[in-house]
């Protein structure tokens, strides 16, 4: 049975909109090779941090919503994310069933309004 996750990650500011881009496509193709589907991706741009990372004050933030069957695909995306310089902080988590249904309902909103 797959489990639903959801991956919300900060990059550095000093990166341009293009390498910001390839780095969030760097980490969607790594998810896709080791066998998770990924369900959905937003990418909220440039955003201020609530307190400073790193004597950073802003960050790219980008979510990804995925399944996967094991755990292995997770901690292969977080180790990739702490070796990963441009990566400020990440976040993941688990998603239950009413997790789940929230975000099935964010994205239909998110469908209507664009």
């Amino acid at each position: 049975m797959s489990k639903h996750y959801e991956t919300v990650f900060i990059l550095t500011p000093v990166l341009s909109e293009d390498q910001a881009k390839e780095a969030v496509s760097k980490f969607k193709k790594l998810l896709k090779d080791l066998g998770a589907t990924i369900l959905h991706e937003e990418n909220w741009g440039l955003k201020k941090l609530a307190y400073p990372i790193q004597k950073k004050s802003t960050g790219f933030y980008s979510l990804f919503e995925y399944t996967t069957k094991d755990g292995k695909a997770v901690a292969e995306l977080e180790v990739a994310f702490k070796r990963d310089e441009r990566v400020l902080r990440f976040l993941t988590v688990s998603l239950d069933k009413h997790a789940i249904a929230y975000a099935e309902k964010r994205r239909t909103k998110m469908k209507v309004s664009a």
